[in-house]
């Protein structure tokens, strides 16, 4: 669009066509409607979108996209809007496609230990409803008392028991989704293997660029009938990154395996009070489940394990409710960020996890170079850090420095064996450091899998493929120590 008057007259359009196919109530166009829209949980990042639309069945989803690409219109979807990475970030002139009236529990299956859902229902919704059979779905991201399982499959989601039951792609077994051209696609099989290609891993993790999601078969597991956390204390960061890599070598695999610095564990303490050990420079939470005498046996071998790696305190919970209150910590430290500091920009890489203290050390260096705070928690057992950088957006020139801070801990990430993004995804956030990971032909690779299942590009374009000139640009700034390119999208 180049003028405003141009930009009006293409909504009037767009918004007449899909009125046609919806409700008008399902048709949002005034700037007071879709203002809770112009971002997703990256609210540094902001843009209006050109019309938000409200699909309530599949059949209406289809009828979008059949006009948004007749007329060549983009169309970025979007579920809860808790994503971390800006991956449903609007474009000025394109389409909003919520999710959230597709929010029905289709059938649960006690005996298969499925359950099939439409994108728009919650993730721990769905273990909700499974609770009367014993069942529950394992991952758990912080954010799933309000995040969709559409949201999830789009970013390939994980959680803080991510360890022993496995993402997202590990728990889900079909995807039904919509292309741009309309056509409705099932990925993978109710059944052990589907034939052919296994698109459903290609199409999980994919951020919404192949297809509109509408409904899901998930993976329920039985849920265990005790399970107990050890919170070990540690006086050096180090030795809490090497007591990790010892339980793994000891052959333990546990529920959950969780690291918080000192600065995190003051951060949540206060907020949830959650009994966690403040004066410690780390601390672990290391989750058992299973049968009581199961529970029992694991408890003590990574007692003996964590004992020997160094730790100087071990608590274990010994109520269900005190279980629950130690995980209550670790899952608000986001929230409890805002006690301590006006904003902060919340990172997501991963790497090997022999490699932990050496990157919470150069963290620690950046700190100082940049001259901010950082708070680390992570998904200790893969090596999944959420560093949260706090900063003030009010002081001019502090948001930058924390997207120069976190584009260097993600180059750092890739320096060691590592990758830019465990769960968050890549979005606008993280789409100038795929040019730190992969190479020209990787990128063109991604290109081609996307022209697959999205031949002209109207499917939340320009979010996670960086071009090869925006690459040899990022270059440029990272030799030059300028403006990142992407500084200069709409913000705060």
């Amino acid at each position: 669009m180049n003028t405003v008057s141009d930009l009006v007259a293409r909504r009037a359009q767009v918004a007449a066509a899909l009125q046609q196919v919806l409700p008008a109530r399902a048709v949002l166009s005034a700037l007071e409607d879709t203002r809770p829209y112009e971002c997703d949980g990256l609210a540094a990042y902001r843009q209006l979108p050109m019309i938000v639309v409200l699909p309530d069945s599949e059949e209406q989803v289809v009828a979008v996209l059949k006009v948004c690409r007749e007329l060549g219109v983009p169309v970025v979807p979007r579920g809860a809007g808790t994503g971390l990475s800006g991956g449903a970030m609007p474009i000025a002139d394109g389409v909003v496609l919520s999710t959230a009236r597709l929010n029905r529990i289709v059938r649960m299956d006690a005996f298969s230990r499925t359950a099939v859902v439409q994108p728009g229902v919650r993730n721990l919704a769905i273990s909700e409803a499974a609770a009367q059979y014993g069942l529950y779905y394992a991952p758990d991201p912080s954010s799933q008392i309000a995040c969709t399982i559409g949201g999830n499959v789009a970013e390939n989601s994980g959680g803080v028991h991510c360890l022993k039951y496995g993402l997202t792609v590990h728990n889900v077994l079909r995807v039904r989704m919509v292309t741009m051209d309309g056509e409705v696609v099932e990925l993978g099989s109710e059944a052990l293997d589907a034939p052919g290609l296994d698109l459903l891993s290609v199409f999980i993790g994919s951020e919404g660029m192949l297809g509109i999601v509408t409904e899901v078969t998930v993976k329920l597991v039985p849920k265990p009938a005790t399970a107990r956390v050890i919170m070990a204390s540690f006086d050096e960061v180090v030795k809490g990154c090497h007591a990790v890599a010892a339980l793994i070598a000891a052959g333990i695999i546990p529920a959950g395996l969780e690291m918080m610095d000192q600065t995190s564990s003051r951060m949540v303490e206060p907020f949830v009070k959650a009994g966690y050990d403040t004066d410690a420079a780390a601390i672990l939470l290391c989750e058992a489940d299973g049968t009581v005498e199961e529970v029992e046996e694991e408890i003590a071998r990574m007692s003996a394990v964590l004992n020997t790696a160094g730790a100087i305190a071990i608590a274990v919970s010994q109520s269900e409710a005190e279980r629950l209150k130690f995980w209550s910590g670790r899952k608000n430290a986001f929230p409890a960020a805002g006690r301590i500091s006006p904003d902060y920009y919340c990172m997501d890489g991963t790497i090997p996890r022999k490699r932990l203290g050496e990157v919470l050390a150069g963290i620690a260096a950046m700190e100082v170079k940049y001259g901010l705070r950082c708070a680390n928690v992570f998904h200790a057992g893969d090596g999944n850090l959420h560093p949260l950088i706090l900063f003030n957006a009010n002081i001019p020139d502090e948001f930058h420095r924390a997207e120069a801070f976190g584009a260097e801990i993600l180059a750092l990430c890739v320096e060691v064996g590592g990758t830019i993004t465990g769960e968050h995804g890549v979005g606008i956030e993280k789409i100038d450091s795929m040019c730190v990971q992969f190479k020209p032909a990787e990128l063109e690779a991604f290109f081609s899998v996307k022209r697959g299942f999205d031949p002209h590009g109207l499917l939340n374009p320009d979010k996670a493929i960086p071009t090869l000139n925006r690459c040899a640009e990022f270059g440029k700034m990272r030799v030059s120590g300028g403006a990142l390119p992407f500084s200069n999208l709409p913000r705060f």
